[in-house]
């Protein structure tokens, strides 16, 4: 493959951030993804939330797979730490890497293929494991490498560019890790960086499996008038759980109504996009009321977005298993090999 490097002149007043970065210290070499990409503007909030959150680069451990989504890690943190898994082995390579060394900051980049169909497994177990890292995946619900094909993300209610549907219900991703124990299960919208970016600055601080669900267009073999990932259908269909802010091009677009009710907001372009504000009565740290809050806006055809879940004990993988409190590389040969009367032990204890 060949990767086409960013020219390396940058202005010489570019901000930089308490660590000695600019934002152009946070990018990877140029996208090869079509143009248009809705995963290209999720690797632009990654880049974003990076730079404002002062995180220095090689403190950053970015894992990913394969697909058009798992390209992307190339295209960020150029100075960061880099595996890229075979086809839906991500999570178990993260798992292995946590747990060696616990002070890095675990980001991996997955799509609806490699995590609801080949790493459908290797995913549950990462959730129900709680290893503390955020977890994107970067949902077209579409095989983009493969030529479009439907991939396990994909709804009934939306067809490919021939008009064909598909028989099977789709998986939601957002829905299983509530339900397999993640702390933090968001979704967003990958041309929402008003939204997009607090949510992966949240998702990287929480301590535990965060998961962002991202639906995120696939411009070339997903984004017909039929399909429900298609950037129209998103922005009309889009239902934030959470504070909205609109930072449009030209004035301001405002909306007032109150708790419990929807109304339809007019945007720049003429589109009509529907808001719906949740009553009092929710509560993110409720699995109880978020699954039925969920499902109730799947029936309806429309989009759920922002923080739908947040359990705040921020277990994470070390907590449950009571690990040592140093990466492997900093404890002695003494305490990693304790010898064979230890060994013993724990083989009798299974006896």
């Amino acid at each position: 493959m060949t990767h086409i490097l960013k020219p390396q002149f940058r202005h010489p007043n570019l901000r930089t951030n308490s660590v000695g970065l600019t934002r152009r210290d946070y990018e990877g070499v140029i996208s090869t993804l079509c143009a248009g990409c809705g995963h290209d503007s999720v690797t632009a909030a990654i880049v974003e939330a990076c730079f404002e959150m002062e995180i220095p680069a090689h403190r950053v451990a970015k894992m990913s797979g394969i697909g058009c989504s798992s390209k992307t890690t190339n295209y960020f943190l150029n100075r960061s730490h880099g595996f890229n898994s075979v086809h839906g082995r991500m999570p178990s390579v993260a798992t292995g890497a946590n747990l060696a060394n616990r002070d890095l900051v675990y980001l991996g980049v997955s799509g609806d293929g490699d995590t609801a169909s080949i790493g459908m497994g290797q995913f549950c177990h990462a959730v129900r494991r709680r290893v503390n890292m955020l977890y994107i995946c970067e949902n077209n619900g579409t095989y983009g490498l493969t030529k479009g094909q439907f991939s396990a993300t994909n709804d009934r209610a939306s067809r490919n560019r021939k008009g064909m549907e598909t028989p099977f219900d789709s998986i939601d991703l957002c829905n299983m890790a509530i339900e397999l124990g993640a702390g933090f299960v968001a979704r967003a919208f990958s041309g929402d960086k008003a939204q997009l970016v607090p949510l992966i600055k949240a998702g990287l601080h929480y301590r535990g499996f965060a998961l962002i669900d991202v639906i995120s267009p696939c411009v070339t073999f997903n984004n017909h008038a039929t399909s429900t990932k298609s950037y129209d259908y998103v922005r009309h269909h889009n239902q934030m759980v959470g504070r909205l802010d609109l930072v449009p091009e030209q004035e301001e677009i405002t909306a007032e109504y109150a708790p419990g009710t929807s109304t339809d907001v007019t945007l720049h372009d003429g589109a009509q996009m529907r808001l719906s504000k949740l009553d009092i009565s929710y509560d993110p740290t409720d699995a109880e009321t978020a699954l039925p809050v969920l499902e109730r806006y799947k029936r309806k055809g429309e989009i759920a977005t922002g923080i739908l879940y947040l359990d705040d004990r921020e277990q994470d993988l070390h907590d449950l298993i009571g690990t040592t409190t140093k990466p492997l590389n900093e404890v002695d040969a003494d305490t990693l090999c304790p010898g064979s009367d230890a060994l013993a032990a724990i083989n009798d204890a299974h006896r």
